[in-house]
């Protein structure tokens, strides 16, 4: 018998779910962190190695998992568009497949288990803010539809097994969220506008830039995740969890050079297929139910950021051949001179 939660952690080695982990652990949780580090980091997680109440097991959620665990927070999942497009089924795989074993596992040990959903259920939305009662304009057979369908089936998957075998279920719809540890090469605008300000290169955006995005920094998003885990058994969600701020890409991107100092010009390209022209959630549910709203603002979260990334190319130096050979075949381009990488 252990005395401390043992908390489950698919996806742990990602962006948030290495951020989740802290937390967990931090409160005097046991946590066990799952991934196939498909996207998922050991740079993410090293920090946690020594200590004796975590543990990493790698694996694949779309193939059962023996465990014994009292909560299950399901964040196992490529979420950007470059990395879920790259294996469209498997991505579909793990939202269904992935869901069905977590589902499964959660049944057996009768624990809560809380779904990592999306703001991708709603598509290119016709509503704007988007409520949860919005039941969203999704392509379903388009470049996106294996994340923004496989997400959508994992929430009827989620419902089923809470009105069938009555589960504890939590489902938090997740808007764009940034801040330290973002993969460099990720595909979001985020990571992709600091990284090309940092080495001087022309800032990439899609369509004219006026399309637009809100932004929670990773702390809100994940204190979002704690609070909803811990709500009132009879609150299942969905429940947005994202920052109502709005802003155009390119104002972002010129808030990106302002801060970085950097020289980089900006670029417009097509937008790519189905990309969503507005996204803002509306979060009086999640101020209602969890007294949650995000509290770190823009500016604060971008600092942040930028140190990040300034650390991570600087952290390896120029003799490091391997590290920087192994940075530039994901960025996808050679670094300058005197850059150091890692």
């Amino acid at each position: 018998m252990h005395l401390k939660k043992r908390v489950l952690v698919t996806g742990g080695a990602g962006f948030l779910g290495s951020h989740l982990c802290d937390v967990l652990l931090n409160a005097g949780c046991e946590v066990l962190c799952v991934d196939n580090f498909y996207t998922g980091s050991k740079r993410s997680i090293e920090h946690l190695i020594d200590n004796p109440d975590f543990e990493i097991i790698r694996h694949d959620i779309t193939f059962p998992l023996y465990l014994e665990v009292d909560e299950i927070y399901n964040l196992a999942c490529p979420a950007s568009p470059i990395h879920y497009q790259s294996d469209p089924v498997q991505t579909t795989k793990v939202c269904v497949h992935g869901s069905i074993n977590m589902l499964g596992l959660a049944k057996r040990l009768k624990a809560r288990i809380m779904q990592a959903s999306t703001s991708e259920v709603y598509g290119d939305p016709a509503i704007h803010p988007q409520p949860e009662s919005y039941r969203g304009d999704v392509n379903p057979i388009g470049v996106r539809s294996c994340y923004d369908e496989g997400k959508r089936c994992a929430e009827t998957l989620f419902f089923d097994y809470w009105r069938q075998h009555k589960l504890q279920i939590k489902v938090a719809r997740i808007f764009n969220t940034y801040g330290p540890r973002m993969h460099p090469n990720d595909g979001r605008v985020v990571s992709n506008f600091i990284i090309q300000a940092l080495l001087g290169k022309d800032i990439t955006v899609y369509g004219d830039g006026s399309q637009t995005r809100s932004f929670c920094y990773v702390d809100d998003m994940i204190n979002g995740f704690v609070r909803l885990m811990h709500s009132a058994d009879d609150f299942t969600g969905p429940v947005n969890l994202g920052n109502p701020g709005e802003y155009t890409i390119k104002e972002i991107a010129e808030k990106v050079l302002e801060l970085t100092g950097s020289k980089s010009k900006i670029v417009y390209k097509p937008l790519p297929s189905d990309d969503p022209r507005r996204r803002q959630p509306d979060i009086a549910l999640a101020r209602e139910q969890l007294g949650w709203e995000p509290l770190v603002q823009l500016e604060e979260g971008l600092r942040k950021t930028i140190a990040y990334f300034e650390e991570l190319l600087q952290s390896c130096t120029r003799q490091d051949v391997q590290n920087r050979n192994v940075l530039e075949a994901i960025l996808g381009y050679h670094l300058p001179e005197g850059k150091g990488v890692c």
